[in-house]
């Protein structure tokens, strides 16, 4: 698919469905067609980095399959020690958020540096 997606898609990833004859239908184009509730829809590209609208976005949930070899050694990696070692899993995690809240301090003092 291309970075843009057919309007006429837009009932199907809202699931917009209505009952009509005690049947739950959905409105596609302008046919009238049943609707399970099990259905699932599935898109996929070849494209290696798709960008999509954010209004496009928010209606789907993206999923990156492309992997490289570090990265699965990463993810197995994480794996491993979350079952191995869980008190270095939860040394990192804390440490992870610790990064991330030092990192807003540091911003925050840069912020009030530049308006001295």
């Amino acid at each position: 698919i291309l970075e843009t997606l057919d309007p006429a898609l837009e009932p199907i990833m809202l699931k917009q469905t209505f009952k009509q004859g005690g049947n739950i239908v959905i409105k596609i184009g302008d046919n009238v067609i049943p609707y399970h509730h099990d259905f699932k829809f599935f898109l996929t590209t070849k494209l290696p980095n798709p960008h999509y609208a954010p209004e496009a976005s928010v209606k789907v949930t993206l999923l990156n399959f492309t992997i490289t070899l570090e990265g699965l050694e990463d993810q197995l990696l994480g794996i491993t020690v979350a079952k191995e070692r869980p008190d270095l899993e939860e040394t990192k995690n804390s440490l992870v958020v610790s990064n991330a809240r030092m990192a807003a301090q540091l911003k925050d003092i840069e912020s009030q540096i530049l308006k001295l």
